[in-house]
């Protein structure tokens, strides 16, 4: 099922989205503040973000700047009531990958959300690297210092989650969620979890250097760091 966040400070019009993109079969969260939706983007995985440009705390541009500058590959749709052009360019040019002005048709709305989901982004990453590691998402190949790296589809799909979030921390239920794909975590599959993440470290943890790093209470985070 496909996530969606809609970051709208009209709380009728967030609502309205709410309801029509779950009666499509979406997930949807929402968030009425900037602040609010740029603390969701920062612990949630998103396919397509809804964005307001004109949000209480943190203005929907923020955000966008911010998603792109972590080279986050979710989708942005910008609903705003600003409809010159030149602000149709800011949009576009900070990284939204769609524009629209309100007022608007849910029908249309829903129609580019569709066509979004099917395209993807354009500079969509297939390759990761960090530190001396490199992950190949095509062929599903690692490395380590240019050396190869013989992982399991369960330690090559933790590690690029990891990757993905490098900088910041993962909790168990972010990895139960996307990576094993569980709606619901539960005691043994946090189990699960710890073992596959003492394997991959194991791997990729060598020569005094640990890339791997347990937040006690939280999750976990990769950063470069001497033993």
């Amino acid at each position: 099922m496909k996530k969606i966040l809609v970051i709208e400070d009209d709380v009728k019009i967030a609502q309205s989205l709410k309801q029509g993109l779950e009666t499509e079969g979406y997930d949807v969260m929402t968030a009425f503040t900037g602040e609010d939706g740029f603390f969701l983007i920062s612990t949630e995985n998103f396919d397509v973000v809804v964005l307001d440009l004109m949000l209480p705390g943190r203005s929907g541009l923020e955000i966008l700047e911010a998603l792109r500058r972590r080279d986050s590959q979710t989708l942005v749709l910008i609903l705003s009531a600003r409809d010159e052009l030149k602000d149709r360019i800011i949009g576009l040019d900070s990284g939204a990958d769609d524009y629209m002005v309100k007022p608007f048709a849910i029908a249309e709305l829903l129609a580019r959300i569709r066509v979004l989901l099917r395209r993807g982004r354009a500079d969509q990453v297939f390759h990761l690297q960090f530190a001396d590691l490199e992950l190949d998402l095509v062929t599903r190949e690692a490395w380590k210092a240019g050396e190869p790296v013989d992982l399991t589809s369960r330690e090559f799909d933790l590690l690029a989650f990891l990757m993905r979030h490098q900088g910041r921390f993962v909790t168990r239920d972010m990895i139960a969620r996307d990576v094993w794909k569980e709606a619901a975590r539960a005691t043994p599959l946090d189990n699960v979890i710890d073992v596959h993440m003492a394997r991959l470290r194991k791997k990729i943890d060598q020569n005094g250097e640990k890339l791997i790093h347990t937040i006690r209470g939280v999750g976990f985070t990769i950063r470069a760091d001497k033993s």
